[in-house]
């Protein structure tokens, strides 16, 4: 994989870094996922959370049954409703993930030097001698000198919570590993990584099926996150899955890249998966940690050129206990956005944290101050170059539209979208501008009865760097006159001015249909 230098475009004056940072009706371009559980899901805190920045909202069913995870579902509708801000929904599968099974949840210690036998037997209790796992196949899949690490919401780093073992011998269907760290494990389940092993499980396994099936198609899911995504294969199999419940038909698949198969595969997973997700907390232990720098900046930048968004997780995990995120963590996450990263995902900051709400704001800050500074020439002339000649008709609209708006020093681009495909092009070249997606509902009948698309498609622009949707009145066909779309203009207008994005005199490029034609035309407002 080939890496990227993003260069910032012009020295930065010392004295524009002390200046404030402007409050905006878009906390940032770069969008934010929020994982909600325990200290984010009554509808107060779903409510700021949304206030703060979160765009999507992520369930994961690696913990918590599908009754908890509608309870929450329902009070995320009832804030949606009552902020009046936009949120998709993305389910998380749980894969082939192996973990250790405490019943009793009382903290086990490990000694540094000492011995701990991983035992499929889950009738054995947890202790300082014995972890119990859910897995049989172990002692067949490593050998002595492989690296295992166990802990729970892995590995922040902090070699206090998870412990890192390394097999000694089998015995029989016993793995006996020798601890490399002393560190106490704590709660109900902790997650088991074998460091560059192919473990034999299905990627959509069985238990994930049935959720997908009984939760996320009654609550038409926007997004799958498909965990542990190895091998082309495995979206090609959740795709046929998802296709054959009605409802999920649109669902887009993000695919999970948490090991080394994974990274082999990446060029072919990224052809067929919608986006992709940069799991870095199971990747920071497959890989040495001087070369996950690198596979960030070549995904990312593989993922820009294919105008697929990308998220990267694992970004500020101190802020799970502390309100305020390390100077690394701060630099990491602007990192991120310079490096072309589309969203941010956060995991236990959200989920068990202290702070959600203020996680959500922070990092939407400093997403926001690196915009600042993206340099976004650079990047336009590379996605050009790399598209190629002769570019496809909406392609060529799509780089016009953002050059255009660019020159013009436009405060918004307007695209007008069935699909929402004209929309994410012109993301995909970055303007410095928001991009407000018009989206207009089509009529579709399935035999039985009519109704109007639209819906998924505006929420799965929540996920895309610089795409706000709006939803236009189905009233409005999508073949429509010049008539109609002028009255969609004038709303779509309206609302930029009430969001405080567009003001009296300035200039607007919108990107429309009007017959077979594609227009791209830019527009001076008067008072």
């Amino acid at each position: 994989m080939q890496s990227t230098n993003l260069l910032l475009e012009e020295p930065i004056r010392m004295a524009s870094i002390l200046e404030p940072s402007k409050p905006s009706f878009f906390p940032a371009m770069t969008k934010i996922v929020g994982t909600l559980g325990p200290k984010s899901r009554s509808v107060d805190t779903i409510s700021s959370c949304l206030k703060a920045g979160m765009s999507v909202a992520r369930f994961d069913f690696s913990w918590g049954d599908a009754e908890y995870h509608q309870e929450t579902l329902e009070n995320l509708k009832v804030a949606i409703k009552s902020s009046k801000k936009l949120c998709a929904v993305m389910l998380d599968t749980v894969g082939p993930e192996l973990q250790v099974v405490n019943k009793s949840e009382a903290s086990i210690s490990l000694e540094e030097n000492g011995t701990v036998i991983l035992t499929p037997d889950q009738g054995q209790e947890a202790s300082s001698q014995v972890l119990p796992i859910n897995f049989a196949g172990l002692a067949k899949a490593v050998k002595p000198g492989d690296t295992i690490f166990v802990g729970q919401y892995l590995f922040t780093g902090s070699e206090t919570t998870s412990v890192w073992l390394e097999v000694s011998q089998i015995k029989g269907d016993d793995v006996v590993c020798v601890i490399k760290n002393t560190a106490t494990l704590a709660g109900s389940l902790f997650t088991l990584h074998c460091s560059q092993i192919h473990i034999d499980l299905p990627t959509l396994s069985d238990e994930d099926k049935e959720v997908i099936r009984k939760w996320g198609a009654p609550n038409k899911i926007d997004f799958l996150s498909l965990s542990y995504t190895r091998h082309v294969e495995d979206v090609r199999q959740a795709r046929e899955f998802l296709s054959k419940l009605g409802d999920l038909s649109q669902t887009q698949i993000f695919a999970k890249i948490e090991n080394v198969e994974g990274l082999n595969n990446f060029d072919e997973i990224l052809q067929e998966a919608d986006g992709i997700i940069l799991s870095r907390g199971n990747l920071g232990i497959d890989l040495p940690p001087e070369k996950v720098f690198l596979f960030q900046k070549s995904a990312l930048h593989k993922c820009n050129m294919a105008g697929k968004p990308a998220v990267v997780t694992r970004v500020v995990d101190s802020m799970t206990d502390n309100l305020r995120p390390t100077r690394a963590e701060a630099t990491d996450v602007a990192n991120a956005v310079l490096d072309g990263s589309d969203a941010i995902l956060l995991g236990a900051e959200t989920l068990r944290g202290l702070y959600p709400v203020e996680t959500i704001s922070i990092v939407g800050k400093i997403c926001a101050e690196a915009e600042k500074v993206f340099n976004q020439d650079l990047y336009f002339k590379r996605t050009v170059k790399h598209v190629g000649e002769p570019m496809t008709h909406l392609e060529s609209i799509a780089s016009s539209a953002v050059r255009a708006a660019i020159k013009v020093k436009a405060s918004v681009i307007i695209c007008f979208t069935s699909s929402g495909r004209a929309a994410r092009l012109i993301a995909k070249y970055r303007p410095t501008m928001p991009v407000l997606s018009v989206v207009i509902p089509r009529l579709k009948t399935n035999q039985l009865r009519w109704s109007f698309t639209g819906a998924f498609e505006a929420r799965q622009s929540l996920i895309v760097r610089g795409l706000f949707p709006m939803l236009a009145d189905p009233r409005h066909p999508a073949e429509s006159t010049n008539a109609t779309n002028e009255s969609v203009l004038k709303v779509a207008l309206d609302h930029g001015k009430v969001s405080g994005v567009i003001k009296s005199h300035d200039r607007v490029v919108v990107c429309q249909k009007v017959g077979d034609s594609s227009v791209v035309k830019i527009i001076e407002l008067d008072d």
